[in-house]
């Protein structure tokens, strides 16, 4: 399975981003993935936010299976930044959406519309995968 197929089709990355002590923090979120980039809809209150702010490197998980031969991952580090241009934010955080929702009718979805005020965009600066 090739790296990219694999990540559109997974719906949780694990994100790993740095607080101001030098600690990791560690979150499983929703995603889109497009023009080799990974996005993500959140608050500018959250943690992962807040540290994006301040210190850009990140690195992220993909993986699925518990048993051989179906246990598959891909992992990498990258660079983020927060995007805040709030027609862009309600543009990206809707395709977001929409992978998780069948329509942005639903209540979850529009309270997460109205909830995310940024978008965490990463570019991966190298990806890994494994198989077992």
């Amino acid at each position: 399975m090739k790296a990219r197929d694999f990540i559109k089709t997974q719906k949780i990355l694990r994100i790993a981003t740095i607080d101001s002590r030098g600690n990791p923090h560690i979150v499983p979120v929703w995603y889109n993935y497009e023009n080799d980039k990974f996005y993500i809809g959140t608050n500018t209150r959250t943690i992962k936010a807040k540290n994006v702010k301040q210190n850009p490197k990140v690195s992220f998980c993909i993986d699925i299976g518990i048993n051989s031969p179906e246990i598959f991952g891909v992992m990498g580090i990258g660079k983020a930044k927060l995007i805040l241009e709030d027609n862009y934010v309600k543009q990206v955080t809707k395709k977001i959406l929409l992978r998780y929702f069948k329509s942005l009718k639903n209540k979850s979805a529009q309270q997460l519309l109205k909830d995310t005020d940024c978008i965490i965009e990463i570019m991966p600066k190298k990806i890994a995968t494994w198989k077992f």
